[in-house]
């Protein structure tokens, strides 16, 4: 038995890389004194911030718990990716933070409800210091579309 040793040159051939320009979103009502963007647009991907279930255009989180809070949160989602030419049926990741994973089912049913088809990719995880003492987070990347 004989054996033989290769070696094997693998050459990548690099395309030039452009740089991607980076699109601020900010959505009219916004708070604008806020440390940070309502998205960021790079070449098709839009990053969304994290929303929580506040009142547009405010710091108070609607009243009625997890349940109001969930809604409100992805209405504010769409929101923001409507007014970055996206929409829901855009969004292929999410990232939910809840206070407490007990309230895992009551968030899931409402959240299920914006992505009846096809729902994007998504991790859930318990976190504390949730922003305003919300119950709930989100963020997403969703494909983008023509900012308005």
């Amino acid at each position: 038995m004989r054996i033989v040793w290769g070696l094997v040159v693998l050459t990548l051939v690099a395309a030039p890389v452009q740089a991607q320009e980076r699109v601020v979103v900010r959505v009219p009502g916004s708070l604008e004194e806020l440390p940070f963007s309502s998205a960021i647009r790079v070449g098709a991907l839009l990053f969304l911030s994290g929303q929580i279930g506040t009142v547009p255009g405010s710091r108070d989180l609607v009243p009625g718990g997890i349940e109001a809070e969930t809604r409100q949160t992805m209405e504010n989602i769409s929101a923001v990716l409507e007014h970055a030419g996206s929409s829901m049926a855009r969004v292929v990741k999410c990232t939910v933070f809840l206070r407490d994973l007990a309230d895992y089912p009551t968030m899931n049913r409402v959240y299920a409800g914006f992505f009846p088809t096809d729902p994007p990719a998504r991790s859930t995880l318990g976190a504390s210091g949730l922003a305003l003492g919300a119950a709930v987070e989100i963020e997403c990347i969703a494909l983008a579309g023509d900012i308005r």
